[in-house]
């Protein structure tokens, strides 16, 4: 199906929305922009209706993919890297994606910087040149993509359900394409390809944000200007024929859990059918409150995690169930979803059910509408599908329109036992018979007090959307730990949603997702939490169960068993991942004897013998007002807020659970050199050193470090992916603790690779040590990571988290605010000053995991 824009030749006109604009230039090419000038930020797109379907002759090679990879390697005007370092001068963010229909490039960026982002995305669009030396090295690089996907029992799991749920239909083949394929593939093919589909015709630009319209369309004017249109040849794609039996496919997998999934075909999203079809979906699978968490996860107890999905692309779609269960469990859930939907089909759904469904939708949408780039991405997918920017909102109210009767007749049409294709990954001892917008200062208006008790409050309005974050930080996680109760935080902070003295873990979940919310816990090293999610006219509702969770948890037993499942099906999960199983043993033997050594959900001995008494008792110690700090963001009044907060919060224990300092970060007495073999397709390096905690004077140093070690255009991608073509990812990471914290540089290559990578990897890390960054590399990275804090800081959650973070550790909530002055005032010779304190003169641990991995430890340090 080739793209049909809406009937416009050189012209202009606005859609429902006011502030939005849709040209159409004489070459077909579409402009679409939404002025937006409530943050200072923008997000620019170029959308390509291009895909993994569109592949023709080429089709299962990732064609689509690879050319993706390729667009940003250099053009006709722009040197190789010179793309990604030009937006992150601006200190803007470059990205893209492949899917099965489209091709999407985006650049989040300040404002003042959007005519050269839309520019840059002009320029690859139709200029670039795929250097021939370029398209070896991210042969490469995609090869390594290829064994993280062989890695992944998330990817293989989906890849086996489209290849059994598609016969005939593309859909079949994964947008990276099948690897013997793919080596087939030239440069030469990938620019026929490029020429053919990459026309004005075929492709239109998304602009959100703080921009003027007319000077946007001006710039596309100039950059496309003698780029006639093209002829596209039609692509024949296969209709899938109907279905008319059960399909299975059960395969092995190297890990300790299954996974599994069940899906049905449906129509496309154009079918009048579907909004019916998306509301069983979130009654089924939306939600802690949804039908299958409830029978399968918090009933039966047979299952770790289940959700439901319709996914309703261009052409036929599938609506899907999704499990994660210990072995030997398959068929017992498999029976329980069939039951389960035998009695929807049977007795239909509660209008309590409808309602929540409704609301969930409608706060989801708020939610993406919060960033630019959710916008945008809203537009672009909306006019790609169907020539209309604003389908969301009428999709939106169609959804409104669906009845119960509408949902029990597309069950019973749609969810049938003949139609059903089954997959899943097993343990190989197993399977053995048979996978908006930014916070802008001016936009957000922060007030704060202190209860009697000693607990603070922040109260910031944000008139925005009409949503509300409230919730409630306390010190605590893997800091408070020992070995023997390694993991207690995350348990605890699991199950501390999971009942109070008058409400069920349902009854919870109920009142909350029927107004559209939800709620949600975590810890961290330092840290652990509980946040609550409405729309403004439900955030009373929302404080009184986040009062109700905090003040009066009943820690059930039986609510803690089934945490304590989830977390030990977690832990072994992590095997699976092998950058974490790097990381988990550098951590290790960076901190030694320190609480940071222990991973944060614990170890299974430790979890495995967790009580709750235990629980109980280290949360009674850890909930004291002096640790604690409470936090609404959103569309609310701040004096009703301390009104209402009060009336709640006044009784939460005073006093603090610090007792003097918290323990010192012992240096690393040794350099040293871990090799640990992994049964994977590839290996991971990783290179870790203590690094400053968040009072430190070098923190902020040390985070440009970091940006400069980890964007598109380091010196370490440069040389090792660029140059050498030898890894598919590579990059560093800088976590700060409130003692001294770790930082550490990591690349994946091939396994046979290791030693070539390894050497690449430390000569350059000790060129960092010792010379420090380049100015061109300093500003970038300043530019960076202030654009970085204006993109993320976008969403009211992200931002709650922030300003409790920086309030709870003393730093002052204003922080967050005073954080870009002070990254702009770091020099050169500050950077010089701490890559030597901290990576010259310190020791350093050097990790290797993967398959047949050196274990020696020769050159261990490289000193």
């Amino acid at each position: 199906m080739q793209f049909t824009p809406a009937p416009l030749t050189g012209s202009e006109r606005t859609s429902t929305d006011s502030s939005q604009v849709i040209h159409q230039f004489e070459n077909g090419l579409v402009a679409i922009i939404r002025e937006d000038r409530s943050a200072p930020v923008a997000s620019v797109q170029a959308w390509v209706n291009t895909g993994s379907i569109h592949e023709g002759k080429w089709l299962g090679a990732g064609l689509s993919h690879i050319l993706e990879h390729m667009l940003f390697k250099g053009t006709e005007n722009r040197d190789t890297n010179e793309i990604a370092q030009h937006i992150q001068d601006q200190g803007g963010y470059i990205n893209a994606y492949t899917s099965f229909d489209r091709t999407v490039y985006w650049i989040d960026i300040p404002a003042e910087g959007v005519i050269t982002a839309v520019d840059i995305l002009s320029d690859a669009m139709m200029n670039s040149t795929l250097p021939e030396d370029e398209y070896v090295k991210e042969q490469e690089v995609i090869r390594r993509e290829f064994a993280m996907g062989f890695d992944s029992p998330e990817r293989t799991l989906q890849k086996l359900l489209f290849e059994n749920a598609f016969l005939e239909h593309p859909y079949r083949y994964p947008v990276i394409g099948h690897l013997q394929v793919y080596n087939q593939l030239t440069r030469g093919d990938v620019m026929e390809y490029y020429k053919a589909r990459y026309v004005p015709n075929n492709m239109f630009f998304v602009v959100v944000g703080d921009v003027n319209a007319q000077e946007i369309i001006a710039q596309l004017e100039k950059s496309f200007e003698g780029v006639p249109r093209g002829a596209l040849t039609p692509v024949f794609i296969p209709s899938e024929p109907e279905q008319l039996s059960a399909r299975t496919a059960h395969r092995s997998f190297p890990s300790e859990l299954t996974r599994l999934y069940l899906s049905w075909p449906i129509p496309d999203h154009t079918d009048p059918d579907m909004p019916a079809l998306d509301i069983l979906a979130s009654v089924l699978g939306d939600g802690r409150s949804a039908r299958l968490n409830q029978k399968l996860r918090e009933e039966l107890g047979i299952v770790h995690s289940i959700a439901a999905f319709s996914y309703t692309p261009r052409d036929r779609g599938i609506f899907a169930v999704m499990a994660v269960l210990d072995p030997g469990k398959r068929e017992e859930v498999e029976q329980a979803i069939s039951a389960l939907m035998d009695d929807v089909i049977a007795n239909g759904i509660t209008a309590e059910e409808l309602e929540k469904a409704r609301k969930m939708s409608l706060a989801s949408q708020y939610s993406e509408l919060q960033t630019m780039r959710g916008q945008a991405s809203e537009i672009g997918s909306n006019w790609m599908l169907t020539g209309d920017p604003d389908f969301g909102d009428t999709y939106l109210a169609s959804l409104q329109q669906v009845t119960l009767d509408d949902v029990k007749r597309v069950a019973a049409k749609y969810i049938v036992p003949q139609r059903r294709t089954t997959v899943s990954l097993n343990p190989p001892a197993v399977e053995k018979e048979l996978a908006a917008e930014t916070e802008a200062a001016a936009a957000r208006e922060t007030t704060q007090f202190t209860l009697p008790n000693g607990l603070r409050v922040l109260a910031i309005k944000d008139a925005r959307l009409p949503l509300v974050t409230s919730g409630i930080m306390f010190r605590g996680g893997v800091l408070y730990e020992t070995p023997e109760i390694n993991g207690i935080t995350s348990l605890m902070a699991g199950a501390l949603v999971k009942g109070t003295a008058s409400r069920t873990a349902r009854e919870i979940a109920d009142t909350l997702e029927s107004v559209g919310g939800g709620i949600s816990s975590e810890s961290g090293n330092n840290t652990f939490n509980v946040f609550v999610n409405t729309m403004t006219e439900d955030w009373i509702t929302g404080l009184d169960i986040l009062a109700d969770v905090v003040l009066n948890p009943s820690f059930p037993e039986n609510e803690i068993e089934r945490e304590r499942g989830a977390a030990l099906a977690a832990i072994r999960s992590e095997n699976d991942q092998i950058l974490r199983l790097a990381s988990r043993f550098n951590r290790k033997q960076i901190f030694g004897e320190h609480p940071y050594s222990q991973p944060q959900l614990g170890t299974i001995e430790s979890v495995s013998k967790l009580t709750r008494g235990q629980l109980v008792a280290h949360y009674e110690k850890l909930r004291r007002t002096e640790d604690a700090v409470i936090v609404v963001v959103g569309d609310i009044d701040p004096s009703a807020v301390k009104n209402e907060i009060t009336a709640r919060f006044s009784t939460l224990p005073t006093g603090s659970a610090r007792e003097g300092d918290y323990p010192d970060v012992a240096p690393i007495a040794e350099a040293a050199r871990i090799a640990e073999n992994a049964d994977k397709e590839q290996a991971v390096i990783l290179v870790g050193y203590v690094g400053p905690d968040i009072y430190d004077e070098d923190r902020y140093a040390i985070e440009l470090i970091d940006q400069a070690s980890s964007d598109l255009g380091s010196r370490f991608f440069v040389r090792i992916r660029d140059e050498l073509g030898l890894a598919y990812f590579v990059g560093s990471s800088y976590s700060p603790g409130l003692t001294d914290g770790a930082f550490s540089f990591y690349v994946g290559t091939d396994p046979a690779k290791v030693d070539l990578v390894e050497k690449a990897l430390l000569e350059e890390i000790d060129k960092l040590a010792k010379e420090g960054l380049t100015e061109i590399e300093l500003t970038r990275a300043k530019k960076k990571l202030i654009g970085q804090q204006a993109i993320s800081n976008q969403s009211n959650s992200v931002y709650a988290q922030v300003l409790a973070l920086d309030e709870l550790y003393d730093l002052g909530y204003e922080a967050s605010e005073k954080r870009a002055e002070a990254i702009e005032a770091v020099t050169l010779e500050q950077v010089r000053s701490a890559a030597k304190r901290w990576l010259q003169d310190r020791k350093r641990v050097i990790t290797v995991v993967g398959p047949g991995v050196n274990s020696n430890a020769a050159e261990a340090a490289a000193e």
